[in-house]
């Protein structure tokens, strides 16, 4: 099986290695191609045997499987350019969550998937939040959750549900690290504390809350009960952050679903669809 990547970006370079450190591929299954060629080189540097295409065509008519891990507003053209080079029995995969399964089925002759990976990906952990369009036949679904169980874990989803599951699997690292840092800042400025230590300290806790959630069968608020003693320090810690961080995850939500959504029309006009989608 040949597996193609369009766009060696932050995700895309991401997919590569992980599925290559899993042992899921070898560099010589893999063609990627990039619009500046010198993610492509770095990738075809750092894993030998991998194939650098000279142009995205060469890349869609060499691969199985293709990834395109492009930009939203990128697709439009990427697939106008490549759509003449794909077959029926191919499978094109996009990674980007704006894209609808209905704007690359009416492009393109292939079959199509959207996949939601996560930096968490190249630990092995991690979901994968799939998607499949009407052509895509079990055989297909099997391959590709074959493919993203080495990195992931693969969790078939609504489309209409892409942004909210996003804002967890995907951007909830990164919201995550953001609190750590500003707990971290502080303790270091009021106590001295070396900030590595913290930075280890937190990463312990934050892999042994998640096997807690996911092996253990917790609940967010179990955790809360069994960690925090009624009148102790932990439920008056608890009951500050509640306090204050009332409302704003509402706020985050519509944050995010709000630039969702300005993309997603965006990516309506330029395929030529007009289509009154539900908020939320």
């Amino acid at each position: 099986m040949k597996v193609g990547f369009i766009g060696t970006g932050s995700m895309g370079s991401l997919l590569i290695d992980a599925f290559i450190q899993s042992g899921a591929l070898l560099p010589e299954q893999i063609r990627v191609s990039n619009r500046s060629p010198e993610k492509p080189l770095q990738l075809a540097k750092r894993h030998p045997g991998l194939t650098v295409c000279s142009c995205n065509t060469e890349t869609a008519s060499q691969s199985d499987l293709l990834f395109l891990c492009i930009k939203p507003l990128e697709f439009k053209s990427v697939i106008s350019e490549i759509k003449g080079r794909l077959e029926a029995r191919q499978i094109a995969i996009s990674i980007t969550s704006p894209v609808q399964l209905i704007h690359l089925e009416s492009s393109l002759p292939c079959k199509v998937a959207k996949i939601i990976p996560s930096i968490t990906n190249l630990t092995g952990g991690g979901a994968s939040l799939c998607m499949y369009g009407s052509r895509i036949k079990e055989e297909d679904r099997q391959l590709i959750e074959s493919l993203l169980s080495y990195i992931s874990r693969p969790v078939e989803i609504l489309e209409s549900h892409t942004r909210i599951t996003s804002d967890f699997s995907s951007c909830g690292p990164a919201f995550l690290s953001l609190f750590m840092e500003k707990w971290i800042d502080a303790a270091v400025e009021m106590t001295g504390i070396d900030r590595r230590t913290l930075n280890a300290l937190a990463g312990e806790m934050l892999l042994g809350t998640g096997k807690l959630l996911t092996e253990e069968g917790f609940s967010p608020e179990q955790l809360q009960e069994r960690v925090a003693v009624p009148g102790g320090i932990t439920a008056q810690a608890l009951a500050l952050l509640d306090s204050n961080l009332n409302g704003l995850f509402y706020q985050l939500i519509k944050t995010t679903h709000d630039k969702y959504e300005e993309d997603l029309a965006k990516l309506d006009a330029a395929f030529g669809f007009t289509i009154n989608r539900p908020r939320y």
